[in-house]
């Protein structure tokens, strides 16, 4: 497939986009905009917050995966349902209770200003860092595809991504969102789909021809018992699945202000339990892309492995110039149900908790308000971009930026527990100390367990600074 080719999908895949934020609706609202207005059907919401959950770096790197660590990271997914439960059951009832726009708000009523503060902060922080990073794998991966060849610089194909995301999300925001991530998730699972199919016809595997070969391989292995120290063990995976879908979905303003659009409470919920059920099917389906794809590469001698894995069959035509499309469209999909929903998100944190444009401006102006903020978050985020790729090019210097980011969650899973389960008060001045101190000391013990006890935390390094954090607050109290 040649250059061209692919910009012209890509170019007819944003068209599609723009077209269905003008058939969004007529309104300039901040209602709309931040809510939307909360009409938004649960269903289109489950759906399209797939999408939005997997992000095109969970495309191509959850198949690459197969080889080294196997189906480990289901571990990680059952543990998500696990997670999902205590959202649907304690947080989102604490939300529409309150009926908030930004989740963080609830930080102010319960703790204080400075907590508040605080929450909003890390969360703007860790959605920027980590969104960034997203893009910036995936314009890398473009650039190599496309753009080079067109003499187009790395900068140009940024900006003018960010730009068309800001075009299609610049009137209508959550509402315009909540319909393209649902069309934006159909096109992701669709390249999947296609392209097991495609996979296993040529290895021959049909029906339960298939079912069986996979139970049978030495890569479907779920469940590891037997290096407690190591990352992949099944407990350490499922409690840290669940208290990253705790965090990630329910704690983050991006996932949370899809949910908050619906209708009712029970909506809500109903969209948190089918969402679960989707999201899981589709992890698996992506380790068995993976697996299927890592025996195929092995048996045709493909020297292709990791992030590699998927591009590179897809794109070499191994399997015809159907899947070759796809791939293109649902790695696009992919990366832009994430980008657009953390862009508004972005928008709408900065709006409410940073500005507070609901207490400081009439409504004439907190449109205008909105409107510049959005532009600012979209400027934000080709600066972090770049930043990535020409002031600090080293990759393993920005893959720690973005487990950094990570790290920021756990703040936040700190705060929200010593909210919802103690009736203590805190020191709320000192409470921005305790949560930037907690990232810096829990990398240091997590180095440390590594160096001297051969122990790796992985993603249960969330946990440890959600403990950190509730233990700060503990000695924060007030009597």
């Amino acid at each position: 497939m040649q250059p061209i080719h692919i910009l012209l999908i890509i170019a007819a895949y944003f068209g599609v986009l723009i077209l269905v934020s003008l058939f969004t609706g007529k309104g300039d609202s901040n209602a709309d905009f931040f809510q939307a207005s909360r009409q938004s059907p649960w269903y289109l919401v489950a759906f399209g917050m797939i999408g939005a959950s997997l992000s095109g770096v969970t495309f191509i790197s959850v198949p690459g995966w197969v080889e080294e660590s196997k189906f480990s990271y289901f571990q990680v997914v059952l543990g998500y349902i696990v997670g999902y439960f205590v959202i649907g059951s304690v947080l989102l009832p604490l939300y529409y209770r309150l009926n908030l726009t930004s989740i963080y708000t609830y930080l102010e009523g319960r703790f204080g200003r400075s907590s508040y503060k605080t929450g909003a902060s890390f969360f703007l922080l860790s959605r920027m860092v980590g969104s960034a990073f997203r893009l910036y794998l995936i314009a890398v991966v473009l650039q190599a595809l496309v753009f080079d060849d067109l003499n187009i610089p790395f900068w140009a194909t940024v900006t003018m991504t960010i730009l068309l995301i800001w075009v299609y999300t610049f009137k209508n925001g959550i509402k315009t969102v909540v319909l393209t991530d649902t069309l934006q998730t159909f096109f992701m699972l669709l390249a999947v789909g296609i392209t097991v199919y495609f996979v296993a016809d040529d290895l021959g595997l049909g029906g339960t021809a298939l079912i069986d070969f996979i139970a049978q391989s030495e890569y479907s292995q779920i469940f590891f018992f037997d290096d407690w120290r190591g990352s992949e063990h099944f407990v350490k995976q499922f409690i840290s699945g669940a208290f990253i879908a705790i965090v990630m979905t329910g704690l983050d303003q991006d996932m949370m202000q899809k949910n908050l659009t619906c209708r009712t409470l029970g909506d809500a919920q109903k969209n948190m339990f089918w969402f679960t059920i989707i999201l899981t099917i589709v992890n698996f389906v992506f380790l068995v892309l993976g697996l299927l794809l890592t025996v195929y590469a092995q048996q045709n001698g493909i020297d292709a492995h990791r992030d590699q894995l998927y591009p590179t069959l897809a794109m070499q035509n191994e399997f015809g110039i159907l899947v070759a499309v796809l791939f293109i469209i649902g790695l696009v999909a992919a990366a832009y149900s994430s980008a657009d929903s953390a862009l508004t998100a972005l928008t709408t944190s900065f709006c409410i908790d940073i500005l507070e444009i609901e207490k400081r401006y009439d409504k004439k102006d907190q449109v205008r308000v909105r409107k510049r903020t959005h532009v600012l978050m979209s400027i934000s985020l080709i600066a972090v971009i770049i930043i990535f790729k020409y002031l600090i090019a080293d990759e393993s210097v920005i893959a720690k930026l973005f487990v950094f980011a990570g790290y920021t969650y756990g703040p936040l899973l700190g705060l929200y527990s010593f909210g919802l389960f103690t009736k203590w008060k805190v020191r709320d001045r000192f409470v921005p100390v305790i949560a930037i101190a907690t990232p810096f000391i829990g990398y240091f013990i997590s180095e440390m367990a590594l160096k001297y006890l051969n122990f790796e935390f992985g993603f249960f390094i969330l946990i440890l600074n959600g403990a950190l954090t509730y233990l700060g607050l503990v000695l924060l109290r007030r009597k």
